[in-house]
């Protein structure tokens, strides 16, 4: 490799982008203290970090063509430098969501497409596949240390020191960005289509908010719904807008391509069978991967009362275990097929689901939980090692940036998805399971009960301490307050399994639509391109 040095910078945006996903998860419980929260507004805002990118990933795409990609790297990186400075000196959690969520999601829009650009304009053969292999390596060493990271600083010092670090390692990556060749863009710069940048923005996020909302508003029966148009909850109401933004988006599309003008994304790319699959299949990956994330650190924190860095050190074995399963899964395509690998990857993802499901219990069964994070690596890394390049390896060079653009879209969402919808069914089932099993049990007045269940829009997932807290500054007795405890301890467990289920489902429901990945064995240049 000629020169070593614009790899260098665009492995360290790489890491930063990849870092946030995963080092806040362990932070959950701390963040909830600190800034006298919920779990459920936490939910929100890891939510909106992902939703942000996925939202804005096409038009921060197609702002790269238009202005340069470079200098969109560079400008992306300065917001995201600003968002990580706000969020470390973040007052209140809404400032720290606009710091990390917003900014820091607008930011990572810009950057991550033009980073894959910029591979491709800085490189050229063999040099261009091991860079996309470093690339890929460091994001999974990305995954692998967020955990211990954010861990290790909550536990010893604070999280704040994790965006502190992200600030310096911006302000040298911007330092170092002179050395980075601008990608040549093939023709004359296309025109933005604002139009398309509202419609797909608003859809997106519209059927997200839908999602997130659902275990407080209810799917149709209302709950806790600000409104209830013909009787049902908002949330089926949302969603449809969002679907209904969506189908708009795709008609705007097939209108300006038709008449001539840039369209935000050529939805003749979806047609492709392979790239679909693709997109599919990293939707899939990433919201199994970031509900679960999302859920473990409740089940070793707020059940059985492990600190951040104790957290990290029991998720370590699905980053090893994934970064391992990157590696060795992109030597295996020259021996199996994608559709193959793939299908193993859902396969072991699902039976990490299902071992999983057995260690959510009060006290931690460590070898079988050790088992099932390494096993949920494995799955993720087979299918990380192959999906993004099938997407790459289903167009033209000329449709790569495009490409690019879907297949960061497709990953954010099932990111942002991931939190929410299984974050839902945990916080839905809680509640639900609460109220049944304080109805069943005869140390509980009905009357009591029934006061539960006429509030029970409010149950959120907390530690048992500060519910025994909350039963004994409500006056009830010795008694009671051990059996409101003991059911809500339960409770617990029942809707963690249910979300992990819900995973497990997940994984085993996208087995079908991986029917058109390619199903022959790719050989020499194919397999590493």
């Amino acid at each position: 490799m000629k020169s070593r040095w614009p790899l260098v910078a665009l492995a360290m945006a790489q890491f930063v982008m990849v870092l946030d996903q995963s080092v806040m998860n362990v932070s959950i419980s701390a963040l909830v203290d600190e800034f006298d929260t919920t779990v459920t507004t936490i939910q929100g805002v890891i939510t909106l970090y992902s939703l942000t990118m996925a939202m804005f990933m096409l038009t921060g795409g197609k702002i790269g063509d238009i202005i340069g990609r470079r200098r969109a790297f560079v400008i992306g990186l300065l917001i995201y430098g600003c968002g990580s400075l706000i969020t470390a000196l973040a007052p209140s959690v809404v400032v720290l969501a606009f710091g990390w969520s917003i900014l820091e999601g607008l930011g990572a829009a810009l950057v991550m497409p033009a980073l894959v650009a910029l591979i491709a304009g800085n490189y050229s053969g063999k040099e261009r596949g091991l860079a996309y292999a470093v690339i890929g390596g460091v994001s999974g060493a990305g995954i692998a240390v967020g955990p211990i990271l954010g861990g290790w600083a909550t536990t010893e010092l604070t999280w704040r020191v994790v965006f502190v670090g992200e600030v310096v390692l911006v302000l040298v990556i911007v330092a170092m960005s002179r050395v980075v060749r601008d990608a040549p863009r093939p023709g004359a710069a296309p025109r933005l289509d604002i139009v398309g940048a509202v419609l797909s923005a608003s859809g997106l996020g519209l059927i997200v908010l839908g999602v997130l909302q659902s275990s407080t508003w209810g799917w149709l029966e209302p709950k806790s719904s600000p409104v209830e148009p013909l009787g049902f909850s908002l949330t089926v109401f949302v969603i449809l807008s969002g679907v209904m933004l969506l189908w708009g988006f795709v008609g705007w599309e097939r209108r300006r391509e038709r008449s001539g003008r840039d369209p935000l994304v050529h939805l003749d790319l979806v047609k492709i069978a392979p790239l679909r699959a693709g997109l599919i299949g990293l939707t899939s990956q990433n919201l199994i991967l970031m509900g679960i994330f999302f859920m473990v650190p409740l089940y070793l924190q707020l059940v059985l009362g492990l600190d951040a860095l104790e957290t990290g050190l029991k998720m370590l074995p699905v980053s090893i275990a994934m970064f391992i399963a990157s590696a060795i899964g992109a030597r295996l395509a020259s021996r199996y097929s994608v559709r193959g690998l793939v299908r193993t990857g859902l396969v072991v993802t699902a039976a990490a689901g299902a071992i999983l499901l057995a260690t959510i219990r009060p006290d931690l069964a460590e070898t079988m939980f050790a088992v099932s994070m390494a096993f949920l690596g494995m799955g993720m890394g087979l299918l990380a090692s192959q999906l993004g390049k099938v997407v790459q390896g289903s167009v033209d060079a000329s449709g790569r940036g495009e490409a690019g653009g879907l297949q960061f879209t497709g990953q954010q969402l099932g990111s942002s998805l991931g939190v929410a919808l299984i974050g839902a069914v945990v916080l839905s089932g809680l509640t639900s399971a609460f109220v049944t099993n304080i109805s069943q049990d005869s140390r509980i007045s009905s009357e009591l009960s029934s006061q539960a269940a006429a509030s029970s829009t409010g149950i959120d997932f907390v530690s048992s301490n500060q519910v025994e807290m909350a039963a004994q500054d409500a006056g009830l007795d010795e008694g009671t307050t051990t059996a409101l405890v003991e059911n809500y301890e339960e409770a617990q467990l029942t809707a963690l399994r249910a979300g992990l289920l819900a995973a497990t489902l997940l994984a085993a429901l996208s087995l079908p639509f991986t029917r058109d990945l390619p199903h022959q064995v790719l050989r020499g240049e194919e397999s590493a391109s």
